[in-house]
């Protein structure tokens, strides 16, 4: 051994060693980089070509066209007995494919199964499994034969129609291809992973693709944008064998204009209700899901945290009544919100990745949906072509030995001498030759032909024979010669198959895409949003407040700090915009499910954890809309009496930092002199009513003529006029009809309500009138709405109490008197806002409970459309129900005398 031998050695030190000897004796020396490089292509190609990849002609692997092929050449066909798959392995595995039987067997077992195959090809017998965890049985005990569609994979396959080779060890042919009557890898689709590279072909209804290829087929010189738009148009999409449900379009269409899509798959899911409990039913799950590990799953998430809503899950799959798995909810939850959560979080809804590549002549190939339609018609005509050609050969031969029989028959007298006596056969063959004027083939017919073909009959037998075969020979040439003939046999022949095995689509496509926002994992319910001067926020369930009647002292709304009282109060839905307008002129906006959730005592979160204000800013109106196409206009008002009427479209704007609403106008120093009080929606036929703190009011139309347009930084026009230091206190808008009222309130707790009506139009910029009448005692305005007779207005008192109250217990009265007592705030309270619950109508009938102490406590009954809340009336954990009397104080309507309307 040379001493360096485990030193790397030059080519030179290796001639001159005993390794150098080892090269005589057929070892090579050889770079291990190249030659890693070199048999892994090798191993790539034979796996490309050889195992993972489709034939875009016939859809099949290697291992499915010889598990097939081996069935029709074993005689396991459709109208034979079943055999056991041990004896068809066995067949694949000794004839054609020299891998492992349980690749083969594998193979075998899904094209038995009806959740992989949209159409089967095997027909099975026995335990092949299930769509879950459970495998087929062995071999030894499951049966099989050809499914009656598998027979047309091979049709005419002993006509010649496809090419032959040796197989494995040379001791028979296999094809290299199926003569595939109808389109198998678009109908059953494929899916396998290569080296470096994979595939994954959904399957689709027979019926639709067969209508694709009549297009192709009528219309041969289509380019390919036409044939790729009409195949668009009449293959739907996918259908799966599992059902289920396509969210969309788009997927689908980039899968077939590209050949890779992602298409997103739906579980069937309905609701149910089963003894007494609302239960999710999923009846369809998408292609390739399991069950068994989709219930897993589920559990898991339940257990985790990240679908919540359900109580318990049972899976009642069976034979009789197919997938059923049934998910209990809890009697709280709302199934659409938990069904949007499965759909997100478990394989309720999953990806199909398409990635169309296929084998075109040996090459993988990424496919658009016309290059399929258009290779597997070119097959077909091929088979045709060739089957044509075989046939028409095997007429002209048959001719050919007629042709000698009627020679014969012409001489049958010498024929039979000359055949007597001659010696041998090769004698009397040699002697047909040259009497008739055959040739050798000829010859031997004449001699192999029977007695009984002598008589007379049997000539004419032969003479109609040959006219047939003459007029079959023209036909066949005919078709050879006309492609168009060609076309219309492939399209005929494949009507056949599908008025036999073609079936009903079984995946619904839905137009929508199905994205889920985060609007679809929450709930809609109306709750109760409140906002503190402080700047505290929180929204709460409509059903932890309840209604009151007038001259009641409340229950406990908001947990707040000495310094603090409630600003805004309002109820809406979790799924509404919030838009907030301050004092600076600003407006920001927000979804109602992203405020902070709290109980009705809670103090809830700061304002500027959710909004980026300005440290001075404050919010001064709130408005709940669910889109910006509910009304035209905004109008808003400011504090020294500007109005302006804006385009809502204007502020629908993503932006964090928020839009200018209105610009506020600066004294001499620049300073901001001015600050926003009032915003709301309208229309140009509304009219809007200004209301001043002294108690003065103005209403005016919101037509262009009195209030046109402006931008959004805009500043306004002057919309009412004040005296004595009085400025504007409240801004509303009249919709629709005048029926309607003015409800005002003062801070010592009297309110007044008062027909619009007595509120003549006025142009804008005037003093307006009196609304109310002041005295002594009675305080002074802290709000002004407009009401109608079945609304309920909420009253926030400086300590954060609320009153809610029907608007109806205020007696409508003229418009300037002194109205009557509404609430009674304690001791050192006062009220300080009031809020229109703009969701609530009549009280419902029958759900009026009687308490001790407070009269009546409704139901809310939102607007049409919305879910129902019932009202709860018991309080929170350490919040007693008020106790006092709450009988409605006597109204003393006290004139004070006619003021001077007219400013």
């Amino acid at each position: 051994m040379h001493a360096g031998a485990l030193e790397p050695l030059s080519p030179q030190e290796a001639d001159n060693t005993d390794y150098g000897l080892l090269k005589g004796n057929r070892v090579q020396p050889v770079d291990l980089q190249e030659e890693m490089r070199q048999s892994y292509l090798s191993y790539a190609l034979s796996v490309i070509v050889e195992r993972a990849l489709p034939d875009v002609r016939d859809g099949m692997k290697p291992v499915h066209r010889r598990v097939v092929y081996a069935m029709y050449d074993g005689g396991y066909r459709p109208d034979r007995g079943y055999n056991k798959c041990s004896r068809v392995v066995g067949d694949v595995m000794g004839k054609y494919h020299p891998h492992g039987d349980s690749a083969i067997y594998d193979t075998l077992v899904r094209m038995a199964q009806d959740w992989s195959m949209r159409y089967l090809l095997v027909d099975g017998q026995g335990n092949f499994g299930s769509p879950g965890d459970d495998p087929a049985a062995a071999m030894r005990y499951t049966e099989c034969r050809m499914a009656p569609l598998a027979m047309e994979l091979v049709r005419d396959i002993d006509k010649d129609t496809v090419d032959f080779v040796p197989n494995y060890d040379g001791k028979t042919q296999e094809p290299t291809v199926l003569p595939a009557r109808f389109p198998n890898l678009l109908v059953n689709g494929s899916s396998g992973i290569a080296v470096g590279m994979a595939t994954n072909i959904p399957p689709h209804n027979m019926r639709e693709v067969a209508d694709g290829v009549h297009w192709a087929l009528d219309h041969p010189e289509a380019t390919r944008e036409e044939l790729l738009d009409a195949l668009i148009e009449r293959i739907k999409g996918p259908d799966f064998p599992t059902g289920a449900t396509i969210l969309g379009h788009k997927g689908i269409e980039q899968a077939y204009r590209t050949g890779r899509g992602l298409i997103t798959m739906r579980a069937v899911v309905n609701t149910e209700e089963i003894k007494g409990r609302m239960c999710l039913v999923v009846t369809e799950l998408p292609y390739q899901v399991n069950p068994d590990r989709l219930v897993v799953s589920i559990r898991e998430a339940v257990r985790d945290g990240k679908i919540q809503g359900i109580a318990d899950m049972r899976d009642e799959t069976s034979g009789r009544t197919g997938q059923r798995l049934v998910l209990v909810l809890k009697r709280d939850a709302v199934p659409k919100v938990v069904l949007n959560n499965l759909y997100k979080h478990s394989q309720l809804q999953q990806t199909f990745g398409a990635n169309m590549l296929a084998l075109v002549d040996g090459v993988p190939r990424t496919l658009s949906l016309d290059a399929f339609i258009r290779h597997w018609v070119s097959h077909q005509l091929d088979v045709i072509a060739r089957r044509t050609a075989y046939l028409k050969r095997e007429a002209e031969e048959r001719d050919h030995i007629l042709q000698g029989y009627l020679k014969a028959l012409d001489m049958i007298d010498e024929v039979i001498h000359l055949i007597r006596s001659s010696r041998t056969v090769e004698v009397a063959r040699t002697g047909l030759m040259d009497l008739l004027t055959v040739d050798e083939i000829q010859a031997d017919a004449i001699l192999a032909m029977q007695l009984r073909r002598l008589a007379a009959l049997e000539r004419q037998k032969i003479l109609d024979e040959h006219d047939e075969l003459m007029r079959r020979i023209t036909d066949y040439a005919d078709i050879l010669a006309r492609p168009e003939r060609q076309r219309k046999i492939v399209g005929d022949e494949l009507d056949e198959i599908v008025a036999k095995y073609g079936d009903d689509r079984r995946t619904r496509i839905l137009p929508f895409s199905g994205e889920m926002n985060v609007e679809d994992l929450i709930a809609e319910e109306n709750v109760v949003v409140t906002v503190t001067h402080a700047g505290f926020i929180k929204r709460t369930k409509a059903d932890e407040y309840r209604a009151q009647h007038r001259g009641g002292k409340g229950i406990k709304g908001a947990k707040l700090r000495d310094d603090d009282v409630v600003d805004h109060f309002f109820l809406t839905s979790t799924h509404n915009w919030l838009l907030f307008f301050t004092n600076k002129g600003r407006v920001y906006r927000c979804k109602a499910y992203e405020l902070p959730e709290g109980s009705r005592d809670s103090k809830g979160q700061h304002v500027a954890n959710l909004l980026q204000f300005a440290p001075d800013e404050t919010i001064q109106a709130v408005l709940a809309i669910p889109n910006y196409e509910v009304a035209k206009y905004l109008v808003l008002a400011t504090r020294s009496g500007k109005v302006k009427k804006t385009r809502l479209s204007e502020y629908d704007s993503p932006r964090q930092g928020g839009l200018i609403a209105v610009r506020l106008m600066t004294d001499e120093n620049g300073e901001t002199a001015d600050e926003l009080i009032g915003a709301n929606l309208c229309n140009a036929e509304d009219d809007i009513i200004l209301v001043s703190k002294h108690g003065m009011s103005l209403k005016f139309r919101a037509d262009d003529d009195q209030l046109r347009p402006m931008g959004r930084q805009t500043a306004g026009v002057q919309g009412m006029k004040f005296r004595d230091g009085d400025e504007l206190l409240a801004m509303d808008v009249v919709w629709g009809d005048s029926d309607k009222d003015l409800f005002v309130v003062t801070n010592e707790g009297f309110a007044k309500r008062t027909a619009l009506s007595e509120y003549r139009l006025q142009g804008r910029n005037g003093f307006g009138v009196k609304a109310v009448q002041l005295v002594e005692g009675r305080g002074f305005l802290v709000g002004a709405l407009v009401v109608s007779e079945e609304d309920q207005v909420m009253a926030i008192m400086t300590s954060g109490k609320v009153i809610r109250a029907n608007v109806n217990e205020v007696k409508r009265t003229g418009r300037t008197t002194q109205g009557v007592t509404f609430a009674k705030p304690e001791k050192n309270d006062e009220i300080i806002s009031i809020a229109r619950n703009a969701e609530a109508e009549d009280e419902a009938d029958g759900e009026t409970t009687t308490t001790e102490s407070s009269g009546s406590a409704s139901s809310i009954q939102p607007a049409q459309g919305e879910p129902v809340f019932e009202v709860s009336t018991e309080e929170p954990s350490g919040m007693p129900l008020v106790t006092e009397n709450s009988e409605a104080i006597e109204r003393t309507e006290e004139s004070g005398g006619e003021a001077s309307d007219e400013a």
